[in-house]
């Protein structure tokens, strides 16, 4: 996986994991390392998420994210720095696999939805970029240089 200075749009994946139909319920299994290229270290989610609000709004210096609508439906915003793109995530089989140096924001949740964060790093302050202007800076100043 890509890092900060290198990370495109194009590097952003779509996963699709096993489903496994049962009468009672269905159920799909990720593995830290096997569906998803890094060791899980940290699981979140986002819920009770109110009618217009966005979540997100950061990029990562180094965190690999795994991100799941684990119900309901909900739009993903990506930025390279240089061009963006919009997902609706709206089935709890699939993710998108998001490397370093990608801005994310996270839009038009669906009532009861749940946002499912599978992580490659602990919380860590420092390895957020809150400044969508210091991102694209950043970006772009490590793309002239290479």
């Amino acid at each position: 996986m890509k890092d900060f200075n290198y990370s495109r749009i194009e590097d952003c994946k779509l996963i699709s994991f096993d489903k496994n139909h049962r009468i009672k319920g269905n159920i799909t299994a990720v593995n830290s390392g096997e569906e998803i290229p890094f060791e899980i270290k940290r699981v979140y989610y986002l819920y009770d998420i109110p009618g217009g609000e966005a979540r997100g709004g950061h990029a990562h210096k180094n965190l690999k994210q795994l991100i799941i609508a684990g119900s309901g439906s909900f739009e993903l915003i990506l930025d390279d720095g240089f061009n963006s793109k919009k997902i609706r995530l709206s089935q709890p089989y699939e993710g998108i696999l998001i490397p370093p140096g990608i801005w994310r924001e996270l839009t038009s949740f669906s009532s009861g939805s749940i946002c499912l964060v599978l992580a490659s790093e602990i919380y860590l302050e420092e390895d957020y970029i809150r400044d969508y202007e210091n991102f694209k800076n950043k970006k772009r100043k490590n793309s002239s240089n290479s």
